[in-house]
């Protein structure tokens, strides 16, 4: 196997050296070396910076002795603009401490001028390119962990234990992150029971996609269930948390759907606040039909909402099926587009209806991703599923 083939294409060394004769030298080295590769020439530091960014070669042999560098400036500017390629560092036969220092100050390698033969620089180039690339590798390993850790705990903020104490209520949620997506998103949602043993609940949706938008969705998720817990409800509560909000995210154009709900001690009567949010499925018995409460703008916009209550009655061990727009928002196999759509999405939960609420959400969420078409982006979601387990 030829040195080329490991590179999976001829590497590309920069030189940067001032005497035209010590670069002969490199050249015919090189030439001798075994190591194929493509050899540029950069006669100054400034010469080096614009050649790193035009060229982005795999490798810079980098002399510490130029005309326009002082100490280990030459060095410090080729490792700033040298991205992925690996750095080596020549020096004088009375410099080599200088070769150390280089390699401590972030050079693969140093070679001595006047000690290289051609073997030496060919394995000297190369090993250091394979280090390079190790390092490479254990960076990207470590931020995969940290974002990894991150998702962790974004995911303990979007999506909590329901704060339940003694209201027979039966609470289902998922949540599935978007089609090759790293990182959660602003989806989100709670379930609290208040001293009058009324239970709460919410579902929302911050847009965009990103560890920021999902910050957002923590941050309201947790003022949401504190405004709560003190007694605060309907349209102050989402007046408060569209402060919050105006106040927390990063940009002036990032909006938050959202849903916030009131289930009464009675078991049957619920009272909802709907700010541009998608509407919900509503449960009786075997059969699931699709509920449109009184809409309202969502929270963040340029023009005050009006965010009116609405109530809808629950049927005897009736319930509630809340969602953010990723379950439905799918377009389907073939062509012209087609999309599932909430009406879809109703014909889906009609073959389930008969399940509880843990069977129910896993069978719905399978049929959703399994005619959905296999190459078309699909976002975040969140899934809550709420049921009386009986009349007090």
């Amino acid at each position: 196997m030829s040195h080329a083939s490991e590179f999976g294409r001829q590497p590309l060394v920069l030189l940067v050296e001032d005497d035209p004769q010590d670069a002969l030298i490199v050249e015919e080295l090189l030439e001798d070396s075994g190591l194929s590769v493509r050899l540029e020439w950069a006669r100054s530091v400034d010469e080096a910076r614009r050649a790193l960014v035009r060229l982005r070669p795999q490798c810079v042999l980098v002399d510490l002795g130029l005309p326009d560098a002082h100490e280990f400036s030459a060095l410090s500017a080729v490792i700033e603009e040298a991205g992925d390629a690996a750095v080596v560092v020549l020096t004088g036969l009375a410099e080599e401490q200088a070769g150390l220092a280089a390699v401590t100050a972030g050079a693969q390698d140093y070679l001595v001028k006047g000690r290289v033969e051609a073997e030496w620089l060919g394995r000297t180039l190369r090993y250091a390119m394979q280090r390079k690339q190790a390092e490479q590798a254990a960076v990207a390993l470590h931020a995969e962990r940290m974002r990894a850790k991150e998702n962790e705990r974004l995911e303990r903020g979007l999506l909590p234990t329901p704060l339940l104490q003694s209201m027979p209520i039966e609470v289902a949620s998922r949540y599935r992150p978007s089609r090759g997506s790293a990182t959660l998103g602003g989806d989100f949602f709670d379930v609290v029971e208040s001293d009058d043993k009324g239970v709460h609940a919410v579902i929302g949706d911050v847009c965009g996609h990103g560890p920021d938008e999902a910050a957002l969705g923590v941050c309201l998720r947790i003022a949401w269930r504190a405004l709560v817990l003190s007694g605060v409800t309907g349209t102050t509560l989402l007046r408060r948390l569209e402060r919050i909000l105006e106040a927390e995210r990063p940009g002036a154009d990032i909006f938050v759907t959202m849903s916030t709900l009131v289930l009464e001690s009675d078991q049957h009567t619920v009272r909802i606040w709907r700010a541009g949010h998608p509407g919900m499925l509503l449960h009786d018995g075997d059969t699931v039909s699709l509920a449109e409460p009184q809409p309202s703008l969502a929270l963040g916009l340029p023009v005050e909402a009006d965010w009116q209550e609405d109530v809808l009655e629950l049927p005897a061990g009736g319930g509630l099926t809340l969602y953010t727009d990723g379950l439905f928002e799918r377009r389907l196999p073939g062509a012209p587009p087609r999309w599932l759509g909430e009406e879809g999405l109703l014909e889906l939960a009609q073959r389930h209806a008969h399940r509880d609420g843990e069977g129910f959400l896993d069978a719905l969420i399978a049929d959703v991703e399994e005619i959905t078409a296999p190459d078309a982006p699909a976002d975040d979601l969140a899934v809550v599923h709420l049921r009386w387990r009986e009349r007090t």
